[in-house]
């Protein structure tokens, strides 16, 4: 029989070196790469064998691989000339704590299988809160607390649940799902926000996009006025989401009287501020979602504008013994005396998934590199960025703004229309040096430039400039 051909010690620090230097090398390089993918549809699989190896291959091909045919399929995301969707940042403290996490290998669904992982993700939640400036209710040490999800999705999901189970009386996982049930969200919500009201069960038909202002913030009469109507006809509102930094234009929908309106009909509320709720980190922010005392659940994402590669995403309750009965399950094969004993968090029950990775750590890693007067600082240059793009737009006669910038999304137009706005995205993006995306904002084409990656400098930014007026 022949030998399984595990990597020996001596053989994984010497490789490691090669792959640690080759991350380094590309953390040099990234900025002068085309930052969107330079390959055709099915380029990449065309490339690589149709069967995997019989026998094991050198380590030598697989890195030749990686560099002359997988990379020219990615799009560069660590680009400082990435200003598309918002950006995915990771940094190199998050990539060693990721290194560390898979080679730990451990498996976190209970404490008793790791009680380090479970304490330090405890510990690292409860900073977030603290660095945010979150209710104290969000805190582990009070009534609430923090888990980490994959994304604000699956944040999302669960928040959907157990607003779901409220309204059922706690009786949906047993008795069946609802058939009244409504659910309610600004016009400009996340796409992720239906996809959890279907998956729930309460379906897309039952699903409100209530009404927005002209900064494209959810309406709170609008929303009062809709469970007021569904009410009177019977039905039963049981979710709404209120959003702090929409992503087609960052628009910030007013928490605290939208709060008020979910107390006054008991409804779940749950707050997603995946981008924008990071700039929390700074005090002077932390008005953009005012209120949040008001709030059953929120979510926002480190791996997005704090540091922290995916997935991390921070999901937390205000009361947990009410959220807990909506994914609490114990079959016999994960009972244990510490379980048992009520000390200890199993986060098993916090979200669907049963296996958990160690991606505390990873956070653990940039916080401690970082700490919080570093990620303040590259918040507030961002903003800063943001808006300095912003009045270059309001000062030159072919582009206007479209929406308000509070932070660092800024979305805008060519005056001339949507081909004209389509034909500058088109002919940026064609240049290679850099990146936007889009989005409809009351039937028309605009330009959205976030400004938002790690290393993204004013000479990056003034660069973006000369190639949106280039034309």
């Amino acid at each position: 029989m022949a030998a399984v051909p595990h990597l020996t010690p001596d053989e994984f620090r010497r490789l490691g070196r090669q792959v640690v230097d080759w991350v380094a090398d590309y953390m040099e390089r990234v900025e002068d790469l085309p930052v969107l993918a330079q390959v055709k549809p099915g380029e990449v699989r065309a490339g690589l064998p149709a069967h995997p190896p019989t026998e094991g291959e050198p380590f030598s091909a697989v890195m030749a691989d990686l560099d002359e045919i997988v990379m020219p399929g990615i799009t560069h995301w660590q680009s400082p000339n990435f200003f598309a969707f918002f950006a995915g940042n990771t940094s190199g403290p998050s990539v060693l704590g990721d290194l560390v996490a898979s080679g730990l290998g451990t498996q976190g669904m209970l404490w008793a299988t790791s009680p380090a992982a479970t304490e330090l993700e405890t510990l690292v939640l409860d900073w977030l809160a603290e660095m945010l400036g979150l209710p104290e209710a969000f805190l582990s040490t009070s009534t609430g607390g923090g888990v980490v999800q994959d994304t604000a999705s699956s944040s999302t999901l669960c928040a959907v649940l157990a607003g779901r189970e409220r309204a059922l009386g706690h009786s949906g996982n047993e008795a069946g799902i609802g058939d009244r049930l409504v659910a309610y969200t600004s016009a400009h919500a996340h796409s992720s926000v239906e996809k959890a009201v279907r998956i729930a069960g309460i379906g897309s038909a039952r699903l409100r996009h209530v009404d927005v202002d002209a900064g494209y913030a959810m309406v709170p009469e609008a929303l009062d006025a809709a469970i007021r109507a569904d009410v009177a006809a019977g039905l039963v509102p049981a979710f709404v989401n209120a959003t702090v930094g929409t992503t087609s234009s960052l628009a910030m929908d007013p928490v605290r009287p939208i709060g008020e309106i979910c107390r006054e009909h008991g409804v779940w509320y749950h707050v997603d501020a995946a981008w924008a709720g990071s700039a929390a980190v700074c005090p002077e922010f932390r008005h953009l979602q005012d209120g949040l005392e008001l709030a059953d659940s929120y979510v926002v994402n480190p791996h997005k504008w704090l540091l922290v590669g995916l997935h991390f995403s921070a999901f937390f309750v205000a009361d947990r013994a009410e959220y807990l009965r909506t994914l609490s399950l114990l079959p016999e094969y994960l009972r244990n005396e510490a379980s048992a004993s009520g000390a200890v968090i199993d986060y098993r029950d916090w979200h669907v998934a049963l296996g958990r990775r160690f991606r505390a750590l990873k956070a653990w890693f940039v916080i401690r590199h970082y700490g919080v007067a570093g990620l303040q600082a590259m918040i507030r240059e961002h903003v800063r960025l943001g808006r300095l793009l912003a009045a270059w737009i309001e000062e030159h006669p072919s582009f206007e703004l479209v929406a308000p910038v509070p932070l660092n999304l800024v979305c805008f137009r060519h005056v001339d229309g949507d081909a004209a706005s389509e034909a500058v995205v088109e002919r940026v993006n064609a240049t290679g040096r850099a990146y936007l995306t889009h989005t409809k904002l009351d039937g028309r084409y605009v330009i959205r430039v976030n400004v938002g990656q790690a290393h993204t400098e004013e000479r990056h930014v003034g660069r973006l400039w000369d190639l949106l007026t280039a034309g």
